[in-house]
């Protein structure tokens, strides 16, 4: 379950992602266009201390773009490297705001939703007290079962990230998972073919749908090394 809180932030998220994304060499899109806001999705932290939200975004006209980030209550150790900035948030204070391919609970928290074919999280607003239900703007699930292992990982796990293919792969321990930043797009069928299995399968993965997009679309893929 995801909590949210009838908050103000300052930046506002889109305001503190935008000048991060446009320096991202996967970004696709109008330049001098301000971003606007498709869709999202959530993800449990099973701690409680991380909030963990994906972003669909565009520019523009621009394909559509996804940015998962994870929202903290203190910096990320070893964490500089994915640091997009800090944001006020009128319930809980300063929080610092990643790129989420770094952040170790969010990498836990995708391998598991895939692997054992895990959904977005549901979200509740609080309201005065009470929590109210709100649906998710997009809706995600993974491929697996909700029996299959999931390779083990934790906070202290080694990362190690890199852009390619309008992607980012990231290695922990013995897993890598392959973000699709641009779903849908030729350079991300490109992605899922380069990492077809030998028999020619598809591998684990999270695909997801929104208002705009009623077909399914990979959004990530989880291959073991």
């Amino acid at each position: 379950m995801a909590l949210i809180h009838r908050a103000q932030l300052r930046p506002s998220k889109l305001e503190l992602v935008e000048p991060w994304l446009r320096m991202q060499s996967w970004f696709a899109g109008d330049p001098s266009a301000p971003l606007t806001a498709v869709a999202a999705y959530r993800f449990d932290d099973p701690a409680g201390e991380v909030g963990i939200e994906t972003l669909l975004v565009r520019a523009g006209d621009g394909p559509v773009l996804q940015v998962p980030l994870t929202y903290r209550d203190a910096p990320l150790e070893g964490g500089d490297a994915w640091l997009i900035g800090t944001m006020e948030h009128s319930v809980l204070g300063r929080r610092w705001t990643y790129d989420a391919t770094g952040d170790p609970t969010y990498i836990a928290a995708l391998a598991t939703t895939i692997h054992r074919g895990g959904t977005q999280a549901d979200e509740f607003v609080d309201v005065d007290g009470e929590l109210v239900f709100r649906e998710s703007t997009a809706t995600v699930a993974g491929s697996g079962t909700t029996d299959a292992s999931t390779p083990a990982l934790s906070s202290t796990t080694a990362l190690s990230t890199r852009d390619e293919l309008g992607s980012t792969v990231v290695e922990a321990g013995s897993l890598r998972l392959v973000v699709l930043r641009v779903p849908g797009s030729p350079t991300a069928e490109t992605s899922v073919l380069a990492a077809r299995t030998p028999t020619g399968g598809v591998p684990e993965h999270l695909s997801g749908t929104w208002a705009d997009q009623p077909r399914s679309r990979i959004l990530a893929l989880a291959i073991a090394l």
